[in-house]
């Protein structure tokens, strides 16, 4: 699978639907919104929990751009609320493993 930092950066969705993403992310709380959209249990580690929800997005973006009548924007902002948050996890994560990580 190619990067999750360059899937995420790949995004292309309305700007509205990412206003509302990024206004939410201030307020993101990782085990209520995992738990919310991944399931019960303990939220898996960023880059697996990135995955997921990049998958799940996935299906829903199929949905709006298919005119489904299930789509669902509430949920669909919610994604894009908690893959923008884990992505910024995940960057600080990954930045510091590269810090780490010896020359070569």
């Amino acid at each position: 699978m190619r990067d999750l930092l360059q899937v995420i950066n790949g995004l292309r969705r309305p700007g509205l639907l990412l206003r509302a993403a990024r206004a939410g992310a201030e307020a993101y709380s990782r085990d209520g919104h995992l738990r919310r959209l991944l399931g019960p249990g303990r939220p898996p580690a960023s880059g697996e929990a990135l995955r997921r929800l990049l998958a799940d997005e996935d299906d829903v973006e199929r949905c709006r751009r298919t005119g489904q009548p299930g789509y669902s924007a509430v949920r669909h902002v919610d994604l894009l609320i908690a893959i923008m948050a884990e992505a910024r996890i995940y960057r600080a994560m990954t930045a510091g493993a590269d810090v780490c990580a010896p020359a070569g």
